[in-house]
């Protein structure tokens, strides 16, 4: 656990700068706008250790996968998303010398993210300047950065400031192979109060499309404008003059189109004069307010308040923050990527985590209408996820562990074809949908057509045991990915029963067009029936680390065969395991990344019994190493629901600042944006214990003994709901909407708008 910030319910901030936490200070004031996002790295000179990162929604590359040997059915390429044309970049001279903190002196260092506002504030002197930088990402306008620099002198002396604002084509990937670069510098052009670059991917021989980016930027500026830069891949405008007392700010304006938007680049072009020019008369203060106030209409849904424990407040903030940064529904082209717009790493594409964890959360702060676009996105893909399933000589649709348009595009075989589990949750999103909305027509419609595509692929991907009469799944890897090729994960088989039970008991309510083309014959739902009566889960009788008896579903056909070590016995030196352990050794031993059998529990609390839920707990969470961002929510819902509260704070308090205090020693590179989600979870499926029930809402409340309160809202069927709960106990109000009747710890409440 690392804290280089300080705590503080709605900013994030630090008055250090610590070189070997550059990256950490980077990855924590990332900003973005579900169309664009960057890390907070500094726009000027910084020559010390840093990760640079822009990205763009949408705009990938796909990087050729090498393979030592030949895979029938391994994929082609590896996307990843690419850093585009860093449009911060800043040299800053004052009296001649260039401005890098990390060999320049200076003093009143600060760094600080507003939550509340979407703004990044940046502060410093050099030389008896003081030089304050504000940057955002707007929400209300999703292609326009705004930048603004502030000098003023506080030595009671005059200094010559020089300002050259650049937008640099000449960008680089830290996991990129070979040093390889994805940009072509299609054209550039500058005059005295303007520059313009476009770019574009370099080409690919695996028919993906090429993207064009270009940004143009213009100035408000007290300061002069004396020359301009031109290079092959680089462009700027330059101020200068001199600052004394009075502030003298310059502010940049930049406009990012994509090729995502428009028919050709010269509509790329041409679009960024048109943006511009419905912002010509907007001054600061004009577009400051409009994006504050998008992010306020946000926090009036979704903010989490928590009295008595700040720590906690501001992990529940941040990560709402950056979840929200990272996505809010407003292109269904798009989805979240495990790292969002804050790091390389995972490529920056699709995985299962959006509809395991992120879409529960849109659900209950958003409009319906947000995940619909998530459940639209994997629709658009359906003809990817038949290809991959092809591409294994199995029939139905198999969606891809990792993707920007359907195709599997991972480079690790136990990831890409044995960690199929993944499948089973984008029918789970569907359910979940439907479940909490009440709204029967995404599955009625679209959604039919993607169960059944998952469907057929499970009664194709099991095979049957004639000596144990029953249907099994071989060479898997469960949500547990510290164990590969396994057979019978107790959860991959469990979920791939429910998804055919599922699609069973709702394929006669499609509607007669998808009923048609789905075309589901007798003889098919037959043997879908057969395969869920007679699908293998093992189970077995066991002592626990405390040697209590317990029955347990066991997590595969082997597990029970490992030296059964709990974690508690390890050297701490040894945690995390994945930074202190060979690969094999891992896949050895019994350790568990992230919660695996318990997580069905998770998705069907209802499904099984307080004593099933129990035993496989008190058995399994012993062994569980957490090194997964995943899976401190998890457990600490499952601990909630068996009246652990304790545990359940503990977890919540992993999840909640799993980045702010670098638990897993791994956010430099990147947050964990789909385990934010964990926060929220935690807390209302957790602490207030939210359910749906036969059509009625849920809720069975308790109070973490170390807080005073907390209080969120929850949107249910076209509802705003107001949950408080504190010392004196748990109050529900229905902010908007029809009359509603809810259940709040076994008692019947009637709610209506006072």
């Amino acid at each position: 656990m690392k804290r280089i910030f300080e705590v503080n319910p709605w900013t994030i901030t630090s008055h250090e700068l610590q070189p070997a936490d550059k990256r950490l200070q980077e990855s924590m004031t990332s900003l973005g706008n579900e169309y664009m996002g960057m890390r907070g790295m500094f726009e000027e000179t910084y020559s010390g250790d840093s990760l640079q990162g822009v990205y763009i929604g949408g705009v990938w590359f796909p990087d050729k996968t090498r393979v030592g040997w030949w895979k029938i059915g391994y994929p082609e390429y590896f996307g990843k998303a690419i850093n585009a044309l860093n449009f911060v970049k800043a040299i800053i001279q004052i009296d001649g010398v260039t401005v890098d903190l990390a060999t320049v002196p200076y003093t009143d260092f600060e760094v600080s993210l507003d939550m509340q506002a979407g703004v990044l504030h940046r502060q410093f002197t050099v030389n008896g300047v003081q030089v304050q930088v504000d940057r955002f990402i707007s929400v209300a306008t999703k292609e326009l950065a705004d930048l603004r620099w502030s000098f003023t002198a506080i030595d009671g002396q005059t200094h010559d400031v020089q300002l050259t604002a650049l937008i640099d084509g000449d960008v680089v990937n830290e996991d990129s192979n070979y040093d390889e670069k994805f940009w072509d510098v299609l054209d550039a052009e500058v005059t005295n109060d303007t520059a313009f670059l476009m770019t574009r991917t370099v080409p690919n021989p695996f028919g993906v499309p090429q993207f064009t980016v270009a940004a143009r930027q213009r100035f408000v500026s007290d300061l002069p404008a004396i020359d301009v830069v031109q290079e092959d891949k680089q462009v700027g405008n330059v101020f200068a003059g001199q600052v004394g007392a009075a502030t003298q700010r310059i502010e940049k304006r930049v406009i990012v189109t994509t090729s995502r938007d428009y028919a050709d680049d010269t509509d790329v072009k041409h679009a960024t004069d048109t943006i511009f020019a419905s912002i010509a008369s907007a001054t600061y203060d004009d577009l400051y307010d409009a994006h504050v106030a998008g992010w306020a209409a946000r926090w009036e849904k979704a903010d989490v308040q928590i009295t008595g424990d700040e720590a906690a407040q501001q992990g529940i903030r941040f990560n709402l923050f950056q979840l929200f940064a990272t996505y809010y529904g407003n292109d269904a082209r798009l989805n979240i990527g495990p790292k969002g717009f804050t790091g390389e790493k995972y490529g920056g594409a699709t995985y299962w985590d959006t509809e395991a964890f992120a879409i529960p959360v849109y659900l209950g702060v958003t409009d319906p209408a947000v995940v619909k676009s998530l459940l639209q996105y994997r629709y658009q893909q359906l003809p990817g996820a038949y290809h991959n399933a092809q591409q294994q000589d199995l029939a139905g649709a198999l969606f891809p562990m990792v993707t920007f348009d359907g195709i599997e595009s991972h480079n690790e075989w136990e990831i890409t074809f044995e960690e199929i589990h993944r499948n089973s949750t984008i029918a789970y999103a569907i359910y979940n949908y439907t479940h909490l909305t009440g709204d029967r027509s995404w599955l009625e419609n679209e959604g039919s057509e993607v169960l059944v595509g998952i469907a057929r692929f499970w009664a194709d991907r099991v095979h049957y045991s004639a000596r144990n009469d029953a249907y099994m799944i071989h060479g898997v890897t469960g949500p547990n990915e510290y164990e590969n090729n396994i057979n019978n994960n107790y959860y991959t088989n469990w979920m791939a029963k429910w998804v055919l039970q599922y699609t069973l008991d709702n394929a006669d309510t499609f509607t007669s067009t998808y009923q048609e083309k789905l075309a589901i014959s007798a003889e098919e739902k037959v043997q879908w029936q057969l395969i869920v009566d007679k699908m293998y889960l093992p189970e077995a009788d066991v002592k626990d680390v405390n040697d209590v008896d317990r029955h347990i579903f066991v997590a595969h056909d082997t597990f029970l065969d490992k030296e059964l070590i709990p974690v508690r016995d390890l050297d701490a030196s040894q945690l995390p395991i994945n930074q202190h352990w060979s690969w094999d050794r891992i896949l050895r031993s019994p350790y568990i990344k992230q919660s695996d059998t318990l997580h069905a529990m998770y998705y069907f609390p209802d499904a099984f019994t307080e004593q099933q839920k129990r035993d496989n707990y008190e058995f399994y969470e012993p062994f569980t190493v957490h090194e997964s961002s995943l899976s401190p929510s998890v457990h600490a819902i499952l601990a909630a629901d068996l009246k652990m509260p304790e545990k359940s704070v503990a977890f919540y308090q992993r999840t909640a600042r799993l980045d702010l205090d670098n638990y897993n020693n791994d956010t430099s590179d990147g947050l964990h944006i789909t385990s934010m989600t964990g926060a929220w979870l935690s807390i209302v499926q957790g602490f207030a214990g939210m359910r749906v029930r036969d059509e009625q809402l849920h809720f069975d409340p308790f109070l973490p003994a170390e807080w005073d309160g907390y209080k969120f809202r929850f949107m249910f069927r076209e509802r705003l709901l107001e949950v408080a709960v504190d010392h004196d106990g748990a109050q529900v109000t229905l902010i908007s909407g029809d009359p509603l009747t809810i259940d709040v710890s076994g008692e019947t409440v009637a709610l209506e708008v006072q």
